[in-house]
């Protein structure tokens, strides 16, 4: 029975999944899987059936990582993957109602160039487009592209929220109505609906206007992921959802909390800020079994992989050459144009506990410890259990092997759906509209 005119409707679970090929960041062994292509990061294939797959399970979008920056002690799925928004338009000619959301940076690309292609995937796909804003964790990322250096944190963010703003404005260059295409009175365009930004500003400089009308939803859906006291208040002030991820229920709804308030001080209605965490399930048909399968998947990690992959937060910086029963060298400093916050945590986290070198990588290697781990009822019940919880408004669920991800779709989520957790049909043609999403005003239309 539908909700009363009175009544708000009930807070639903939004469903992402995270197509990760041969494997991401500790997934060493993903690839050996013989039901995982051997080059699945760059068979189009592969990305189509799984997002197929995850519509069929009425999931809100797929979501596609990206960095442009490697080395060869990066995961196996970093080292050859296809581009972004090429795969997301090949995927959307192959689905009807999924959202297809990628990342691109705003330090190594100009805005009007990501304007037009995010625009034209959401006109291919008919409004399921998002875009996953980060500004580059790789400081390796530079070279790739005439620098000598990376930017520091507080030009990297100023550039983003510029960065955004520009994007969005392109956006509004077309008033709802611009483009008549009057055959009858041969009149195609409405000039005085037609703007140009003009833009003129500390990092950019756009004239405009972009050379496409307004897109099915208004304008492709915001998401960002960033930990650092930067990034979050970029998520506050722009993002329609932001990614993250934390280990208790306790973390996640400390920084849903605070991201929202962040968010109403900017003048922001805090309900429209999502928070969205990748999540990692383990699934068997008893809790017993899914926790041994997830300490014999651990127990697989490669140490020497986790000792090289340990470098990436402090800018690829060597930590072979250490003595692994010294304490853990103090080079924080290397991750100051990298993945800083991260870097910072693991220092902090091994001058507190006294660890070695060899103490913090295998923390890390134990840090992949979910807490989604357990028959289907069990997970299920953890999965509720942190959203009424009020720690997310939805998750990511990493997909590599298409037989675990459909123990997740074709046991737990119908627990869920039963329960009213997640809906079970979708509700609009657009990623906005699935997420709940108001459609942004045209800034150019009198409210």
């Amino acid at each position: 029975m539908p909700p009363s005119p009175d009544e708000k409707p009930r807070r639903q679970l939004k469903l992402g999944a995270v197509l990760l090929g041969v494997g991401g960041p500790g997934q060493h062994r993903a690839w050996l899987d013989p039901s995982i292509p051997a080059d699945a990061s760059v068979d189009v294939r592969w990305y189509i059936d799984r997002a197929r797959e995850a519509e069929a399970a009425g999931f809100d979008h797929v979501f596609i990582v990206d960095s442009q920056f490697i080395t060869p002690d990066s995961p196996n799925h970093y080292l050859s993957r296809l581009e972004p928004l090429t795969l997301l338009s090949a995927i959307a000619v192959h689905t009807e109602h999924i959202g297809l959301v990628g990342t691109l940076t705003t330090s190594y690309n100009e805005p009007f160039n990501v304007a037009r292609r995010l625009a034209s995937l959401d006109h291919i796909s008919g409004g399921r487009a998002g875009w996953n804003v980060v500004t580059s964790g790789d400081a390796g990322t530079a070279g790739n592209y005439s620098r000598d250096a990376h930017f520091d944190y507080a030009t990297r963010y100023g550039r983003a929220l510029e960065h955004v703003r520009v994007v969005q404005g392109l956006w509004d260059s077309y008033e709802p109505g611009a483009l008549p295409r009057d055959r009858d009175r041969e009149v195609f365009l409405d000039p005085t609906k037609l703007h140009a930004l003009q833009h003129v500003g500390e990092h950019f400089s756009v004239v405009g206007p972009l050379n496409l009308e307004r897109t099915p939803q208004g304008q492709p859906v915001i998401f960002q992921a960033g930990d650092s006291e930067e990034g979050r208040d970029l998520g506050a002030e722009i993002a329609d959802a932001v990614f993250t991820h934390a280990q208790t229920l306790e973390q996640a709804v400390a920084f849903r909390t605070e991201l929202r308030r962040r968010a109403a001080e900017k003048g922001r209605d805090p309900e429209n800020v999502l928070i969205v965490p990748g999540i990692h399930v383990v699934i068997a048909d008893t809790d017993e079994e899914a926790r041994a399968r997830q300490d014999a998947a651990l127990g697989a990690r490669s140490f020497e992989k986790a000792l090289a992959e340990l470098g990436r937060p402090f800018g690829w910086h060597d930590f072979s050459q250490y003595d692994l029963d010294a304490p853990f060298p103090s080079v924080a400093a290397a991750g100051e144009l990298s993945f800083r916050t991260q870097a910072e945590a693991i220092t902090r986290q091994a001058e507190h506990h006294g660890w070695t070198l060899r103490q913090v990588v295998e923390h890390q290697l134990a840090s992949g410890r979910s807490p989604f781990v357990g028959s289907p009822l069990t997970v299920a019940n953890e999965i509720q259990r942190w959203f009424d919880g009020g720690g997310l408004d939805g998750i990511n669920v990493t997909v590599n092997a298409p037989a675990e991800f459909a123990r997740f779709t074709g046991q737990v989520l119908p627990i869920l759906r039963e329960r009213g957790v997640v809906r079970r049909e979708y509700e609009s043609s657009t990623l906005r509209g699935n997420l709940g999403l108001p459609i942004p005003p045209n800034r150019y239309v009198p409210a």
